[in-house]
């Protein structure tokens, strides 16, 4: 099966994982926009989730397994809702790349807006907005040293860092020009706000990289790729761009946008719910939105150019219309840093 060597990865979950019972069946996850994601079922009625890196080369920082295993493994304890954190191997001969096994969790990933139109009612939708933030919050009141992720990263110039990161993985990956990212990148840098003590970042924080149960309730964060320790801000500003509104008029962040439906919370409403459940000051948060923009720009465009280059595996169907979204979201960040004061 691409992207998994069935025989020795299933030789792996025998000495690896308890009451596994061979042969094991594995079905790629679809949605996924940088790991590929496999859904795993035993013969006793087990199921699993196994992550791995896209197949093909990929940049050296990114996609690290070990990294992701770390922090959901350290998170397991903490209020914050995150699959069970079942086994890691770093031993490339099993499977091409380091891969890490979790424990599935049952509910809904709200992607597009059917699914929020079907899976969820009225009430769901202002639960699930609600709970995102509250969350969230937890997520950034985490003591990272009392979770042994006190050494994640570096602490101070998270802004700044983020900056260089992803503009150097823009700049390695672009399967064309699109200059307003590199111009947006200087403006941003010149604008950094002063950043408070750090705190655990996701790194991509919405409402389709988390699982809800049946009332509407956030009861799995997924996705951990892209935390680190930083500015908290950063993931709230993030959130707002991904969270369209219904009189943004078919403008959005993402291809579907779920949360125009009906029922869900507005962003100034979400905005206000993060102050008041975190107690932080959201004065500077255009700032954060702005470069939300610009760094989703960043990634869509390394993902676009994996398909491009046919490293992400059969599954193709995101990839439709993201070469110009990229193009979109480097305009959104400009036209943010222009309203700012």
């Amino acid at each position: 099966m691409e992207g998994i060597a069935v025989e020795p990865v299933t030789a792996w979950f025998e000495a690896n994982v308890d009451g596994v019972t061979p042969p094991l069946d594995f079905s790629l996850i679809p949605g996924g926009r940088s790991n590929l994601t496999f859904r795993v079922g035993d013969q006793a009625g087990n199921t699993w989730v196994l992550r791995r890196p896209p197949l093909g080369q990929i940049l050296a920082t990114a996609h690290d397994m070990g990294r992701e295993f770390r922090i959901i493994s350290a998170l397991g304890p903490t209020p914050v809702p995150v699959p069970a954190a079942i086994g890691y191997c770093d031993d490339e001969s099993v499977n091409d790349k380091p891969f890490y096994v979790m424990g599935l969790v049952e509910g809904t990933i709200v992607r597009d807006v059917e699914t929020a139109r079907t899976a969820l009612g009225p009430a769901q939708r202002r639960a699930a907005g609600e709970s995102l933030v509250d969350v969230l919050a937890d997520i950034h009141a985490v003591d990272i040293d009392a979770v042994g992720l006190g050494d994640l990263a570096r602490r101070d110039g998270y802004i700044d860092r983020q900056l260089r990161r992803w503009h150097a993985q823009f700049e390695q990956s672009k399967s064309r020009d699109v200059p307003l990212v590199d111009s947006v990148h200087e403006r941003l840098a010149k604008l950094v706000p002063d950043q408070g003590p750090a705190a655990i970042v996701h790194g991509d924080y919405r409402l389709d990289n988390t699982m809800l149960d049946t009332d509407g309730h956030v009861n799995a964060v997924l996705d951990w790729e892209l935390c680190t320790l930083g500015d908290p801000l950063a993931d709230v500003g993030l959130l707002m761009v991904y969270w369209s509104e219904k009189r943004d008029e078919g403008a959005s962040a993402l291809l579907g946008a779920p949360t125009t439906v009906d029922g869900f919370s507005t962003r100034a409403e979400l905005r206000a719910r993060y102050a008041e459940r975190s107690g932080r000051d959201v004065e500077h948060l255009d700032f954060y939105i702005a470069f939300g923009y610009w760094k989703l720009a960043c990634i869509l465009e390394g993902v676009y150019s994996r398909y491009v280059a046919g490293v992400m595996g059969s599954d193709r169907a995101v990839v439709q219309g993201m070469d110009n979204q990229v193009a979109y979201l480097a305009e959104r960040a400009d036209q943010a840093l222009d309203a700012m004061p």
